[in-house]
């Protein structure tokens, strides 16, 4: 079996897909280690450790190294979160799809958001979009890749539950494998695009949305904690690195 494939099969069992979010080899390694099935980059944590925000600042070469590095040292599949693909016109982004497709992830999430203007790309255009990033990748060999087609609308509109709805059913009538909806928490509108969308849905950790048995009940098929865990991880550094530098003490260290 092909880590797409997989990939792919773990998104098909009763169980929800809880998806280790990773941002260097580290704590690749270490997600794999303890027990992920999967994991998928971000881009945030991969940002913040290059000393960049979030939101394609970074040389999409760089980018993709790190990612490729990843890959060849874990037995796991891979996601890798290529933003909104790191270009301003089609064929940039669909050579830079193909380009992660080429150092061996199983799947990728590329989202609606505009990166050089507020807003999201218009609903006909992101799905042209899908419909061609899906025969590219099929005409080259990555039959079945997934394509987790990210929507932005619970983080740029008031009222995004309507807009959602729309968006999902339109990618994945475009060819996404599954649809990812960062902000999505309240369970009755998760219960309602879990049953009006035949793919997996995807949300991600907040506040108040972490278990994931819950979230099974409602349909869910994948869920992943995005930046959490990197984000914790710098704030548990910093206040040792405070600690040891106002106390001149490194004692704590060994406790």
């Amino acid at each position: 079996m092909t880590k797409i494939q997989e990939f792919n099969a773990l998104h098909a069992t009763q169980d929800i897909l809880l998806l280790g979010n990773t941002w260097d080899l580290l704590s690749a390694l270490t997600l794999e280690r303890v027990g992920f099935k999967a994991i998928g980059t971000t881009s945030w944590g991969i940002a913040n450790s290059l000393g960049f925000p979030d939101g394609e600042y970074i040389d999409f070469a760089r980018h993709l190294a790190i990612i490729k590095t990843i890959v060849e040292n874990v037995n796991i599949p891979v996601s890798a979160d290529i933003e909104a693909g790191y270009g301003t016109d089609t064929q940039t982004i669909l050579d830079n799809v193909l380009r992660t497709a080429e150092v061996g992830v199983a799947g990728i999430n590329i989202e609606d958001s505009l990166k050089q203007q507020n807003g999201l790309r218009a609903i006909n255009e992101h799905c042209a979009l899908l419909v061609q990033m899906r025969t590219m990748l099929d005409n080259n060999g990555y039959q079945d890749f997934f394509i987790n087609a990210r929507t932005d609308t619970y983080f740029q509109l008031d009222q995004p539950f309507s807009e959602t709805m729309t968006r999902a059913q339109a990618y994945v009538d475009s060819g996404a494998s599954g649809v990812f909806i960062p902000g999505l928490a309240k369970h009755e509108e998760i219960r309602a695009i879990t049953s009006a969308i035949e793919k997996p849905i995807n949300v991600m950790s907040v506040p108040g949305l972490t278990n994931c048995q819950t979230l099974q009940q409602l349909g869910v098929k994948r869920f992943s904690f995005g930046n959490a865990l990197s984000d914790k991880i710098i704030s548990y550094l910093t206040k040792d690195a405070t600690r040891i530098i106002e106390a001149k003490d490194t004692a704590f260290l060994y406790e």
